[in-house]
């Protein structure tokens, strides 16, 4: 494959995992915890630096996971304490990641690891960085890592399919039910860790903010059903891959940062156009039904 494809494939796997996820983060109104463990991952994988001196492998997955579920607790927490739950989240993340930020400061030194890489990734880099496995040869080490990660993402939305659905759309009538929410919501939480480490490297936390919330946000507008919210949303995140990308080499500027841009410019679109809730027909309807009266 040649060099844009891998890059476009990585891009394209995150854009599905991080759009499935996205979904289900939309539906339970946790869009702010996207953009919070995002962030705070990066004290997970500083952390299991400093231990393992490695930055890559099974302790980053574990540190980030750990982070995440950190997050998750301490957000629940200090709302169970009286704050607002968008005021617990940006307490929480804002000092988790400061503490990340000030630790790669202070104790990472010369590794490749830095506030700007955290921030947009480094995927012009990712096709060599490569690993070898038996029949496909060598291929990019992310491309491995996400493809494994978004299998687990989709067995697992597909296994507790019905759970996740009454859980997003109706969580006390989940637990009036016996499905245990509490559960769920950590198992939900550490896919959203392990999506999100798995595409930091690569992208950058303000990509995998975009993709989780953006075309999720943009599928919420076409269409009430979940399985074929899933659908667009992972579609969407693929078109923004593709067409960031396009932007990108157009322009000769940042890939990450033109396939966010292109996430909003699809959100923008699916605003004006979705046919129940885009503001051009909002504004159409109401002129037709006005003209069949005086008709």
């Amino acid at each position: 494959m040649s060099y844009s494809g891998w890059i476009l494939l990585t891009a394209s796997l995150v854009g599905l995992s991080c759009g499935f996820i996205g979904v289900l983060l939309i539906l339970r109104r946790m869009a702010m915890m996207a953009d919070a463990i995002s962030h705070t991952v990066l004290l997970g994988i500083v952390i299991s630096f400093l231990i393992t001196r490695e930055l890559s492998g099974i302790s980053m997955l574990i540190g980030s996971i750990a982070a995440g579920l950190l997050t998750s607790v301490l957000v629940q927490w200090v709302h169970n304490r009286g704050v607002q739950q968008e005021a617990a989240i940006g307490i929480v993340f804002t000092t988790l990641f400061a503490l990340g930020v000030v630790l790669i400061a202070t104790k990472v030194g010369n590794a490749h690891l830095d506030v700007k890489h955290a921030l947009m990734g480094e995927i012009t880099f990712i096709p060599w960085e490569t690993i070898t496995l038996p029949v496909l040869g060598a291929i990019p080490e992310a491309v491995f890592l996400l493809s494994i990660v978004l299998l687990v993402v989709v067995v697992i939305l597909v296994l507790f399919y019905k759970e996740w659905k009454i859980t997003a759309f109706d969580p006390a009538l989940a637990a009036s039910l016996g499905i245990p929410t509490a559960l769920l919501h950590y198992v939900f939480m550490s896919l959203v860790s392990v999506t999100t480490v798995a595409s930091f490297d690569a992208v950058g936390a303000i990509m995998v903010v975009a993709m989780l919330i953006t075309p999720a946000s943009a599928a919420y507008l076409w269409t009430d059903r979940l399985s074929v919210m899933l659908l667009l949303s992972g579609a969407f995140g693929v078109l923004s891959a593709v067409l960031g990308y396009s932007v990108a080499v157009w322009l000769d500027t940042s890939i990450s940062g033109s396939m966010a841009f292109s996430t909003g410019i699809i959100f923008g679109v699916s605003f004006l156009l979705s046919p129940k809730h885009g503001m051009i027909v909002k504004r159409v309807r109401p002129s037709m039904a006005i003209g069949k009266e005086e008709a």
